[in-house]
């Protein structure tokens, strides 16, 4: 693979933390393994990408598109009568891009964006590659997945959705502060304001936070207070800031609520126990910190995926599970019984970090390049990087 060939790569993906972190880590990885490639992403406008790709270095253009709503209420039905025409737009839009940009291949990690880009690189005839971070796979992959090349997976038993000979196993990309947090514990304690000799519980509900964690938080202030020898960090979500900042667990000395976390290598550095939801990516995270976990699945995803990503780590021993309808009764209960039996806690801190794999994108960014390279010297070459 010749350094000196301007591979042309266009990755698509957004819309939450889940899709936008993994494509810009594999953008990372592939412009470390090729520095001569040339880069662009494809977001939703309005959604997270079209801040944070930017603001990692990457050039990105945005469509008009959004998800459909499956309730039933007002709001849902009236929002789904403009999403076949925000779809028609996008398609059009996308097939432009492509037309456009001429990518030796396109990625895709999932969000509103990526399924019409992926059509339309499909259609033109250009190799595409899924990364599909769930254990459970989503309509818009399984379909994209008949024309695939490649599609990168983090979980066993993943031809129950996809073609079994287009299957690579490569685990999730994660940022690399992530790859070595066990050094930085006094640094984080310090960063974090928290005390060395107390043993540290950390919430994590997502830049938007989440209400069912945030509800277990506030019900338990007299369990928190009855053990002041544990410290909680609560990260609550800038959503739900306002609203639990006054409460009397917030109050408790040993709890520090933040509405957001700017070092997030930091907070795990300093954690002894997590209680997080079971997205793909704080999945992949919670793998290569190597940190006892409490997965608390939101039920307010497509298909019940968290649930199946919970599960898949519960039957190798390296998560607790505890159902969203059971967290104020269970789920710092648990939290404290991981603390208070520490073979419990060694072996599923062990389990879990059996699982990572710290060189997840650079697996990703060998398979893109090697589609891009059968596409560079398919074409003919009076054709590369010819101007439109």
């Amino acid at each position: 693979m010749a350094n000196d060939t301007k591979y042309k790569i266009l990755i698509t993906g957004g819309g939450t933390g889940g899709h936008v972190f993994p494509a810009i880590a594999i953008a990372d990885a592939i412009r470390s393994l090729h520095p001569e490639a040339e880069f662009l992403f494809v977001g939703a406008n309005g959604k997270m990408e079209m801040e944070r790709v930017p603001k990692a270095g990457y050039p990105i253009e945005g469509l008009n598109i959004a998800g459909f709503h499956r309730g039933m209420s007002w709001t849902s039905i009236s929002r789904n009568v403009s999403f076949p025409f925000k779809l028609f737009g996008s398609a059009i839009k996308a097939s432009r891009i492509i037309r456009k940009f001429k990518p030796h291949v396109v990625v895709g990690t999932g969000g509103y964006a990526s399924g019409p880009v992926m059509r339309a690189a499909q259609n033109a005839g250009i190799p595409t590659l899924i990364q599909e971070q769930n254990s459970y796979a989503g309509v818009t992959n399984k379909l994209l997945a008949r024309k695939a090349k490649a599609i990168c997976v983090a979980y066993d038993h993943m031809q129950a959705y996809f073609p079994e000979d287009k299957i690579i196993f490569t685990g999730n990309p994660v940022r690399s502060d992530f790859m070595h947090t066990e050094g930085k514990r006094a640094e984080a304690l310090a960063y974090y304001e928290l005390d060395p000799a107390k043993k540290t519980i950390i919430i994590i509900g997502g830049s938007l936070g989440a209400r069912t964690l945030n509800n277990a938080m506030r019900d338990n202030a007299a369990l928190i207070a009855a053990h002041p020898n544990v410290q909680i960090l609560w990260q609550c979500g800038r959503f739900y800031e306002f609203e639990f900042n006054n409460c009397e667990t917030a109050q408790l000395p040993n709890v520090q609520i933040r509405a957001f976390i700017d070092r997030m290598d930091l907070l795990y550095a300093a954690a002894d126990v997590v209680i997080s939801r079971a997205g793909a990516l704080s999945i992949s995270e919670l793998c290569m910190v190597g940190k006892p976990a409490i997965l608390v699945p939101s039920p307010n995803v497509a298909e019940d995926h968290q649930t199946k990503n919970a599960l898949a780590l519960v039957e190798k021993g390296a998560a607790r599970i505890v159902r969203d309808a059971d967290a104020s009764e269970k789920m710092l209960t648990e939290a404290y019984m991981v603390l208070e039996n520490e073979a419990l806690g060694f072996s599923l801190a062990e389990s879990i970090h059996q699982l990572s794999r710290p060189k997840a994108a650079e697996s990703i960014a060998l398979s893109v390049l090697k589609l891009a390279e059968k596409q560079y010297e398919a074409k003919p070459k009076r054709n590369q990087n010819k101007p439109v």
